[in-house]
């Protein structure tokens, strides 16, 4: 692999980095969240608002089941960045290997879960009768692509931990152009509906994860794949899983918690749940291009601590932040302001439109809190913290929301009333995380190590 693609986040200017580093990673997730919405608007345009609720009533079942998996992409990305960062070049190789057959051990396994468990789960949220035929069989298909997905994710991972953010895009861009292409053909030419939106999904999710394992394979350094060499490694993957799983198992508690709150929504109607689902693809552009800061974060944080750049931990923290603020207020506002126009791409139904407007003045405003959410989270599990943020997660982004929802949205059962469940709980977590990363940060010294490159 040339050179040019990998990046030395632990020595000199930061803020310019940051930028370069985050701007493949944001255009990935702008671009994912497009070519989604290409799925969300097909299907809307020409399948009907049963088949858009359809599609949108699954993605908090989707992330329940695959969350656990993802976090240990999450393992493999500081793993492979703090060896990286080290010049551990025998460690590089063995976290890429372990992390590349653990992915496709998680995907068959989500084969499994997805095919038999989909319907039952679909039901106990209380999936209208009208909608939830479809859920189950988008469901169904979907999971049938669980390994490509995860072999995608985790390959991505290795790459951003070395600093390339720009390959994946490339990938990412090659696929999304295919999903779109399929998904006009599958739904409008040969009226597969939901089907076809699932379909090409997985066809188009193949391709990125093979383009992903031909860059591994041809590289020429550490981090290069060999087929020969594929196997588990018990200490990296305690490693992986150390770091990994607590983020998994967070990310599966979070989807709990918003499991519950889509069965509170689906009570409102396949209109309320239709008009949400377009405005929660909105919101999506947003929480990517922030996430986009959050992965950063993580990277960054990994190498430094591998590094021994001790003294760049806070300025990465605080430019982080810095940077994220602007792009939550700057996207959530603009996204407000524009709300009825940009929900009529999704549905030309005003009761569709107006449903979707309730939900972003609440949530789509304040998301830049999310955002310092998320990158408090990246930071300590840079330094290697990975259940300390998870406990205070589940506690506070997952058990307030439950709390709130059992108890406020009882009182004043309305549909604002549901969303504010998601600010609330943002700005407190955020709160907590930052008195943690300020606890943990002095156990590590303010100074450089003495043998740092």
């Amino acid at each position: 692999m040339k050179r040019s693609y990998e990046m030395d986040m632990c020595s000199g200017p930061l803020l310019g980095k940051i930028l370069s580093y985050a701007m493949p990673l944001m255009l990935s997730g702008i671009l994912q969240l497009l070519f989604n919405a290409a799925d969300v608007i097909v299907v809307g345009r020409f399948a009907g608002h049963e088949s858009l609720a359809a599609v949108g009533s699954t993605s908090a079942l989707v992330n329940l089941l695959i969350n656990v998996f993802i976090g240990l992409s999450i393992g493999a990305n500081v793993l492979v960045a703090q060896y990286f960062g080290a010049r551990k070049d025998r460690e590089v190789s063995e976290t890429v290997h372990t992390a590349v057959t653990v992915s496709l051990v998680c995907g068959v396994l989500l084969v499994v879960i997805g095919t038999f468990a989909s319907a039952p789960l679909l039901s106990l949220m209380e999936t209208p009768a009208d909608v939830l035929d479809k859920a189950s069989l988008y469901m169904r298909i979907y999971f049938m692509g669980m390994p490509v997905i995860m072999l995608y994710n985790f390959g991505a991972a290795i790459l951003r931990a070395i600093g390339d953010t720009r390959r994946p895009l490339y990938f990412l861009m090659t696929a999304g152009v295919v999903n779109v292409l399929l998904n006009l053909m599958f739904v409008i030419v040969f009226h597969m509906g939901v089907a076809g939106v699932a379909l090409a999904t997985v066809l188009s999710q193949c391709i990125s994860a093979a383009l992903v394992c031909r860059c591994l394979a041809k590289s020429d350094g550490s981090y290069r794949l060999e087929f020969s060499k594929l196997r588990i490694n018990r200490r990296m993957f305690g490693r992986i899983a150390r770091i990994g799983l607590p983020a998994g198992f967070q990310g599966a508690v979070f989807s709990i918690s918003n499991v519950l709150v889509q069965s509170s929504l689906n009570s409102f109607g396949s209109v309320a749940m239709a008009g949400s689902t377009a405005a929660s693809n909105l919101e999506g552009f947003v929480y990517n291009a922030m996430n986009s800061i959050y992965q950063t974060n993580l990277s960054f944080t990994s190498q430094n601590i591998g590094g021994g750049k001790f003294s760049r931990i806070n300025r990465i923290l605080m430019l982080c932040l810095a940077v994220v603020t602007v792009i939550g207020l700057v996207m959530g506002g603009s996204f407000v302001l524009l709300g009825s126009n940009l929900l009529g791409i999704y549905s030309s139904d005003p009761a569709v439109i107006q449903n979707g407007l309730k939900r972003m003045m609440v949530i789509c405003a304040p998301y830049f809190i999310c955002g310092w959410m998320d990158v408090l989270v990246g930071s300590l599990r840079g330094l290697g913290y990975a259940v300390l943020p998870m406990l205070v997660s589940l506690t506070g982004a997952c058990g307030l929301r439950v709390v709130w929802l059992y108890t406020v949205f009882q009182w004043h059962p309305t549909l604002e009333t549901l969303y504010l469940a998601y600010p609330v709980t943002w700005l407190v977590t955020a709160i907590v995380h930052l008195c943690c990363f300020l606890l943990v940060r002095r156990k590590f010294p303010k100074e450089d190590r003495r043998d740092a490159a």
